[in-house]
């Protein structure tokens, strides 16, 4: 990746006062980019600015709530009264959840899609019209479960398939017009998107079971996300386990209440021969069981080697 490439650029990013906002904020701006912060929290976005740069002309921060359509036009026009263009945005501001679907206050699910949805199409067409000026860049930060279901993450998972719905539609209908459109889909990443996340009621979880030095940092995501938006690509997935057909999903989660086993769930589109099947595997107690294996074909025959993934502890015929 040629850093050089964001040098001048004016890249509007959401969610900038923390996680992989904040990250790709300071890389951005260490590649001398003119920068755009938006996120509620303007205290915080005031206090990055002025430890990337001390010259105000290169950076300006905008209170924004992403799910109001106002604050997102304010923050378009901004950007545009401040640099007079506009050559990336970055759709970064997200709110998770942790509820199953049983037990959620339908308030749960309005509020992730007005702020994950909502939120990147309010921006993304108030700033279209300069996009297509400077040949710019739209990209939204999504999650794998914007490809694969996750249980307990409803109001989540939804949010992320209909941002990636919107944004490839998109993309298909600007072939012509010189935007690019990203996809960009991290996997666990250590940020406090699940600190916020929204229990059942509605309020913030304040604490997540997992461990955050497990997890892929805000940085090398950040990383990722500027090699993705300068080599100008579609869709980015970020998993270590591998991609087959750009839709794989790999989540460990709790089950609700913290009860039972955990669980791995990992959905993979494979092709086999003229047609494309699904396989799903769940792994309980650390063992795996094929549950499914429907190819579209009809084909019934494939020579099954045991699980899509295997676990290296299960007991022999286990997995």
């Amino acid at each position: 990746m040629d850093s050089r490439y964001f040098k001048g650029k004016v890249i509007i990013i959401t969610g900038a006062s923390s996680g992989i906002g904040l990250a790709s904020a300071r890389l951005f701006s260490s590649y001398g980019a003119n920068l755009v912060l938006a996120a509620r929290s303007i205290d915080k976005l005031h206090a990055l600015a002025a430890e990337l740069s001390s010259d105000p002309s290169e950076i300006i921060c905008v209170k924004t709530d992403v799910s109001v359509e106002e604050d997102c036009r304010r923050l378009i026009d901004e950007a545009v009264r401040h640099f007079g263009r506009i050559d990336i945005l970055i759709n970064n501001a997200g709110l998770s959840m942790r509820a199953s679907f049983k037990e959620v206050d339908l308030s749960v699910i309005r509020r992730l899609m007005d702020v994950n949805f909502w939120g990147t199409v309010c921006c993304t067409k108030f700033a279209l019209p300069w996009l297509l000026k400077s040949h710019g860049s739209v990209a939204g930060v999504i999650s794998v479960v914007g490809y694969a279901g996750l249980p307990g993450r409803t109001g989540y998972a939804t949010s992320k398939f209909a941002v990636r719905g919107f944004l490839e539609t998109l993309r298909m209908e600007h072939q012509d017009d010189g935007l690019h459109v990203l996809v960009f889909a991290p996997g666990y990443t250590a940020s406090n998107v699940r600190f916020a996340a929204l229990l059942a009621d509605g309020t913030p979880q304040g604490s997540t079971p997992k461990d955050e030095n497990n997890l892929m940092s805000a940085d090398a995501v950040a990383l990722k996300l500027a090699k993705g938006l300068s080599e100008r690509r579609r869709e980015m997935i970020l998993t270590t386990v591998g991609r087959l057909d750009g839709r794989l999903a790999l989540q460990t989660f709790p089950p609700p209440h913290g009860q039972g086993p955990a669980l791995l769930y990992q959905e993979t589109r494979e092709k086999r021969g003229s047609g494309s099947g699904v396989i799903i595997t769940r792994f309980v107690d650390q063992y795996a069981i094929r549950q499914s294996c429907v190819f579209t074909d009809g084909c019934q025959k494939r020579q099954c080697q045991g699980p899509v993934a295997r676990n290296v502890n299960a007991p022999a015929g286990q997995g």
